[in-house]
């Protein structure tokens, strides 16, 4: 099978890095709209019998890049493509992933069926909000981890007296691995949510005096969480306070409270588009060499656990 590399418009610039890596070049996919808004694509080159990758992570806006990548999909179904793998760098709708209480939906869910019933056949992605959001899918899924890009990067800058910090409970199996590869120690914060994209801070488990904290969650939204998690760590007597998130959603205030937090730096991923200009805060690192590897092993039916081993 001839590899086939597709982009939607949510984020090319990382598949032209990915590209770049894999020595190929995008197929030519043409994505239009109608005078309405409705989505018109055309695969402009030949992807019969391909192995075909579509890089689209369904980021703000949401429901554009989704539905994108369900035509998408549909278009090299209807082309013959032999395999097709979303690739999903973000996974949205993804913090859907329960009924938390009466009478809501379960959107992962939704989201994972949409992509089957598209014509998806494999699945890659990174860094899922929940890790069993693997099985709402009834097709292979790949989940890769952007631990090894933060470790290099975090492991280069010498830091001493380092303490991670999961900032719920729901994190600590992350920071748990985290704080073991960079031989530090572990806290964690105990936080009750009283409605959505809102925080109360509780308590702190772990000792935080005299240490540089690294705050680690999978994504930042709009930081109202990452930086009150923050403040109380600066309370607690932390020296210095950093956060990586592979995910910098970044939404609403997001920036203007990282601007005005004890935050030393935010460390995201490139998985979403993230504009580092509007603050010197934001430190953004490139995921391309890992998905492209992933991508490179998938194709020549290769592990891809073995990544993170």
């Amino acid at each position: 099978m001839e590899l086939k590399i597709i982009s939607g418009n949510a984020n090319r610039r990382l598949a032209e890095e990915i590209v770049e890596h894999l020595g190929v070049s995008l197929t030519n996919a043409v994505i239009n709209r109608f005078s309405d808004g409705e989505i018109q694509v055309k695969i402009a080159d030949n992807v019969r019998g391909a192995d075909c990758f579509i890089i689209q992570p369904t980021c703000a806006p949401a429901n554009e890049h989704l539905m994108e990548l369900l035509i998408v999909c549909d278009a090299l179904r209807r082309s013959s493509a032999r395999r097709i793998t979303a690739v999903l760098p973000y996974y949205g709708y993804g913090r859907q992933d329960r009924k938390s209480e009466p009478r809501v939906p379960i959107t992962a869910k939704l989201v994972a069926n949409l992509l089957v019933a598209s014509g998806v056949s494999r699945v890659l992605t990174m860094d899922l909000h929940a890790g069993q959001i693997q099985g709402f899918f009834d097709i292979p899924v790949d989940h890769l981890y952007g631990m090894p890009v933060f470790l290099k990067y975090i492991a280069a800058k010498n830091m001493k007296d380092l303490v991670i910090v999961s900032p719920d409970a729901g994190g600590v199996e992350r920071a748990r691995a985290f704080a073991k590869h960079l031989n530090a120690d572990l806290a964690i914060v105990d936080k009750r949510r009283p409605r959505p994209n809102e925080a109360a801070i509780m308590n702190v488990i772990g000792e935080v005096k005299g240490k540089t904290a690294i705050l680690l969650d999978d994504l930042v939204d709009t930081a109202g969480t990452l930086t009150k998690v923050a403040a109380t760590i600066k309370d607690k007597g932390a020296i210095r306070v950093l956060a990586a998130c592979s995910h910098g959603v970044l939404s609403g205030a997001a920036i203007e409270r990282i601007e005005e937090s004890p935050i030393e730096e935010l460390i995201v991923t490139n998985s979403i588009p993230v504009d580092s200009k509007k603050t010197n805060k934001i430190t953004v690192l490139t995921i391309a060499p890992l998905l492209a590897e992933a991508i490179k092993r998938i194709y020549h039916d290769e592990s891809v656990s073995a990544l993170f081993m």
